[in-house]
């Protein structure tokens, strides 16, 4: 699988406002395709019908990319088509939302084993927040701030594992800094956190970050003596092997 691998996690911003530019720029780069089809998947934001049209504006009028929607919530379809049209496109981007309920459609629908066979298609997997969460074994997310309650806390969610890492999105925003600190000093494994307009770009078995800002930076976490250990990754035009990330180190 890690053969074909080509993921970029983006960290938050708004794709609107096109303040992700630069990286969606790359996302579409890496397709090799000078019309490449893209396909967004917004579970998350429980297909949201104005978050599938900006990504149609950005993606398709902006990038040129021919854009095609792949909706779950009402109506999905079956199986078989659900799975052409994925592993038909050249690249998924996955939106932002609620990480967790939308694992729990993906399991059902069986699109989770779709999405994993498209990692080693070669298909340019991407996505913001939730959609980038959603790459990695597992998140720190905010799904519980989606529900009635007033109060919540940031929960481990469940990805698909391609990256055997866990994705904070957001990291400077609502406190998240501090909750995926504590839940990698009470879970472990290695952690890996995106500001807003931060991504990681991962290439086979190789990665580097990107940014569409100035300010936007990429950390990496692991515990060390109990304690959470945050680091900055260096922001390089080259690509670094990924096993020096994902040591404990």
């Amino acid at each position: 699988m890690n053969t074909a691998r080509k993921i970029v996690a983006i960290g938050g911003g708004e794709l609107k406002m096109l303040e992700t530019a630069d990286i969606d720029r790359r996302i579409v780069e890496l397709t090799g395709k000078a019309r490449p089809k893209a396909l967004f998947i917004p579970t998350a934001s429980g297909d949201a019908a104005g978050y599938a049209e900006t990504f149609e504006t950005c993606y398709g009028e902006h990038f040129g990319c021919q854009t095609r929607i792949l909706n779950l919530i009402q109506s999905p379809p079956a199986f078989e088509k659900m799975s052409a049209l994925v592993l038909d496109s050249d690249l998924i981007y996955v939106g932002g939302g609620n990480t967790y309920r939308m694992m729990k459609i993906w399991r059902w629908l069986g699109l989770d084993a779709v999405l994993v066979e498209a990692v080693s298609r070669g298909i340019v997997l991407s996505g913001l927040s939730a959609g980038a969460i959603c790459w990695f074994k597992y998140g720190c997310s905010d799904s519980r701030s989606f529900s009635s309650s007033l109060e919540w806390d940031y929960i481990r969610v469940s990805g698909l594992g391609c990256i055997n890492a866990v994705y904070c999105p957001h990291y400077h925003y609502e406190k998240r800094e501090d909750a995926f600190s504590k839940m990698i000093e009470k879970r472990g494994g290695i952690g890996i956190a995106c500001d807003n307009n931060a991504a990681i770009e991962i290439v086979e078995n190789r990665y580097r970050v990107l940014t569409s800002t100035p300010d936007a930076k990429a950390y990496k976490l692991f515990k060390q003596n109990g304690r959470a250990i945050v680091s900055e990754l260096p922001q390089e035009s080259e690509h670094t092997p990924l096993d020096e990330l994902l040591k404990r180190r």
